[in-house]
C-alpha cells in the first residue's frame, strides 16, 4: 500500500513540475504576442491625397508621393 500512495505522489509532482514549466514558457509567448508595435507617422500623397506610412512613401521636394507615377505628374 505504501508503494502505491508513493508512485501516486510522484505522478502528481511529475504532473505539477511539467505544468508548471509549461505555463512559464506560455505566459512568455503570451507576453511577446502582446506587444504592439510602435506607430508610424501616416503622409498624404500630394497628387491623389491617399494617406499611407512614411516609410513607404516617396519624398521629393519636401513633398510625399505614394508612387513613383504621381511624383513624375507633378514635376
Amino acid at each position: 500500500m505504501g508503494k502505491l500512495i508513493t508512485l501516486i505522489l510522484l505522478v502528481l509532482l511529475g504532473v505539477y513540475l511539467y505544468r508548471r514549466m509549461t505555463r512559464k514558457r506560455d505566459a512568455a509567448a503570451a507576453a511577446d504576442a502582446r506587444e504592439v508595435p510602435a506607430a508610424e507617422d501616416m503622409v498624404r500623397c500630394k497628387t491623389c491625397g491617399v494617406n499611407l506610412p512614411r516609410s513607404e512613401a516617396i519624398l521629393s521636394a519636401g513633398r510625399f508621393y505614394c508612387c513613383d507615377e504621381h511624383r513624375r505628374a507633378d514635376s
